[in-house]
Formats: C-alpha cells, sequence, structure tokens
C-alpha cells in the first residue's frame, strides 16, 4: 500500500492502531496487494517483522529508485517474529530468525528456512529448527552454514543447511562476560554474527559483554579463533553491529549504549582489530536517551550511517583516509518512531527507514556526492518492521 505522510498522516495513525488491536484487521490490510509495473527503475525489498504467529509477518516491496514510490507486492504469514532475514546468493532461498525466548517447551528462539518463489511473492517454508537460545536476533549465511546470534541466550549458532534447503541441528557457542551497565549487561548478549569480507573468520558482537568475539569456521562449525576475543570495546559502551568497509582494511562498530561508533582498522593474519576513532551518533546539544540499532556503508565506501533509536535519527558520516577517518555530515530525522534497520537501495539513491514503534517503513532520497538524505512523501504502513533486505 502506497502512503503519502502529508496527507494522510492521520489515516496511517488509526491503521497503526488497528493493526496493534485487532489481529483479523491487521491480516486483512497486510494482505493488499497491488501489482507493480516491472521497469529498471524498480527494486524489490523483504520487511522482516515482529508479528503474532499467525499474522502476515515478511512483507515484499517494489521501490521506484526514480521517485521513491513504494508498492506492496505480497505478505507473508511466516511465524512468530521474523525479525531479521537473509537470503542465499542466489537468493532462492531465504533464512529468518523467529525471535521468541521459547520454542517447543524449551528457552529458545528458531531460525527458518524458505524457498523462495522465482518472483519472490511467497515464500514456501521447508523447516524451523531451534537456534539454542532466546531470542536470536540477527542471521547470516556462508557456505553452506546460517549463523544465527541469540540475544537472551548470550551464544551464537552454526546451522548446516542441506541441498534441499533443510537446516540440521545447531552448534551453539556460548559466550561469557559481563558490563558495568547493570540493566543491560548482566550477562553476555550476543547481538550480531557475520563472517569477514576476506572469508577467514566468523565475527560475533556480544553488547553484555562489550566484545568481538572471532571464529573459525570448519566443516560448518565454528571453532574459537586464538586470540578469542577480537576486540575489546570500551566498558559499558555495549557494542551491538559491525560492518566493514568495501576495502576490507577497516569496520565500524556501533554501540547502543554510549551512542558511538568505533572505526577499526582490521588485521586479517591475526583476525583482530585495533581502534582508530570514537566518534559519536548525536548532534551535540542533544540530552536525550538514545541507543544506536544499526550501521552500513555506502557502496562506494565515501559515507557510513547509523541509525538513532530516541533520537530517531539516521547519522551520517564521511569517510576519509581510505577508511580510517570518520566526519560528520548530517543527522536527517527519520520521520517515525525507533529506528531498527535501514538500507540503501541497489542504486545508492534511496535509504528506506523501518520506524519500528509507529509502524512504518520511510523512504528518503540520497545524495551520492554529499551523502545527505532529503525527506520525501513516501513511506508504507508496516505492522512493527524491524530488518529491511532488497532482493539481488
Amino acid at each position: 500500500m502506497l502512503v503519502n505522510r502529508n496527507a494522510l498522516a492521520c489515516a496511517g495513525l488509526a491503521l497503526a492502531m488497528a493493526a496493534c488491536n485487532s489481529g483479523t484487521e491487521q491480516n486483512d490490510t497486510a494482505a493488499t496487494t497491488t501489482t507493480a509495473p516491472e521497469t529498471m527503475e524498480n527494486a524489490t525489498f523483504y520487511v522482516g517483522s515482529y508479528a503474532e504467529p499467525d499474522s502476515q509477518s515478511i512483507y515484499l516491496y517494489s521501490l521506484n529508485e526514480q521517485t521513491g514510490e513504494l508498492t506492496q507486492l505480497s505478505a507473508i504469514k511466516a511465524g512468530q517474529n521474523p525479525s531479521y532475514l537473509t537470503l542465499s546468493n542466489g537468493g532462492e532461498r531465504m533464512y529468518a530468525v523467529n525471535e521468541t525466548q521459547e520454542y517447543e517447551g524449551k528457552q529458545s528462539g528458531a531460525v527458518s528456512s524458505f524457498e523462495v518463489s522465482d518472483d519472490g511473492k511467497s515464500l514456501e517454508l521447508i523447516n524451523q529448527v531451534a537456534t539454542g537460545g532466546g531470542a536470536p536476533c540477527y542471521v547470516s549465511v556462508v557456505d553452506g552454514t546460517v549463523l544465527v546470534a541469540n540475544y537472551m541466550g548470550g551464544n551464537v549458532a552454526a546451522v548446516p543447511v542441506a541441498e534441499d534447503g533443510k537446516l540440521g541441528q545447531a552448534q551453539v557457542v556460548q559466550h561469557k562476560g559481563t558490563g558495568p551497565n547493570k540493566d543491560r549487561q548482566e550477562k553476555p548478549h550476543a547481538h550480531y554474527i557475520a563472517p569477514s569480507p576476506d572469508g577467514k573468520y566468523v565475527f560475533a558482537v556480544d553488547l553484555g559483554a562489550d566484545k568481538v568475539f572471532g571464529y573459525k569456521l570448519e566443516n560448518g562449525k565454528l571453532v574459537q579463533h586464538q586470540p578469542s576475543v577480537a576486540f575489546s570495546a570500551a566498558a559499558g559502551s555495549g557494542p551491538r553491529h559491525l560492518a566493514f568497509h568495501p576495502n576490507g582494511k577497516y569496520a565500524y562498530l556501533v554501540h547502543e549504549l554510549n551512542s558511538t561508533v568505533t572505526v577499526l582498522k582490521y588485521n586479517p593474519d591475526n583476525g583482530t582489530f585495533s581502534e582508530e576513532q570514537v566518534i559519536t551518533t548525536l548532534p551535540a546539544d542533544f540530552e536525550g536517551d538514545s541507543y544506536p540499532a544499526a550501521v552500513k556503508v555506502s557502496a562506494d565506501g565515501k559515507f557510513v550511517y547509523a541509525s538513532n533509536r530516541g533520537h530517531n535519527s539516521i547519522a551520517v558520516f564521511s569517510v576519509g583516509d581510505e577508511g580510517r577517518q570518520l566526519s560528520s555530515v548530517q543527522h536527517m530525522s527519520t520521520g517515525g518512531n525507533w529506528p531498527r534497520d535501514f538500507s540503501i537501495s541497489p542504486s545508492g539513491s534511496i535509504m528506506l527507514v523501518a520506524n519500528e514503534r509507529s509502524n512504518q517503513v520511510t523512504v528518503f532520497k540520497r545524495e551520492k556526492n554529499s551523502g545527505k538524505l532529503t525527506a520525501t512523501a513516501y513511506e508504507a504502513q508496516v505492522h512493527k518492521p524491524v530488518n529491511i533486505v532488497f532482493r539481488d
């Protein structure tokens, strides 16, 4: 469904409230499907969300990259809370975490494998398995293995994928460590896991332990690398997500608990990082509470972006010195509440932001030379959107 923020704000609020209060009304709204014209200007993307088990929960949209217009193509029932998604290299399969704290009577979330139709509009469940820890909140895939970070479990999992897409039993590795924030760092809280661009290591970011842990992936199993701690973040900073520069020499670590981004120099010889710079994600005059969520790098490596939940903005940084230095460029309001994930379109001309608490995906024009964002009139009403993944 296409929505103009300026003209339909009241209607959008009513729709979001109806979705929260009535599962039937939410499903009827989400099931609305419109056919978008197939042109070179269109890109398609999935939205993962928080949803009840029998509600629509993964959405497919078309984006007109020239105008920013959004068109809903399908809404799919994909189980409870398929918050984070990833696609196989060819896009023929999708893997989604089911962010729950109980699965089949045990303290665990789940991960689901889906066969993706040729047009992407439907997902057929292949199977679903336990992740071995509660509240799985991130998923990636490499070399026939699905990697999952379990937030409440404080552990990470490697799940084998058979040739037919079926998931096997998870291998679970428990993290250790705490931080000084007694409310948020009373135990480990794994928040991210993905391979390095060179394929040599797997890095897991733990908010509770203030650590980035390093692994090797051997025969589909996570083997703790030595040194096991790839980077020790500032005490109480709560590292959350990691993004590499396209040159593979530097990476950017966003910290949820102190609203900063740390520029890291990557050492591929021993699988560690060293600190180059720390920069705030917030403007100097902001005095409220804010919690960064995602960090992304533009495809050309010239800009880094981070989302601020609370300040409700996207922080824009220019990249200098081959990736070593960040400079603040802009803080752009997301036009909604609690921006979780965001994604830059394949052309680089559009940014989409998932505003979880205001139930909307908002559209911004992106200026490639300056990196700056400009609001558009376009958005889509989506119930508790979390993650945005473009199809290749």
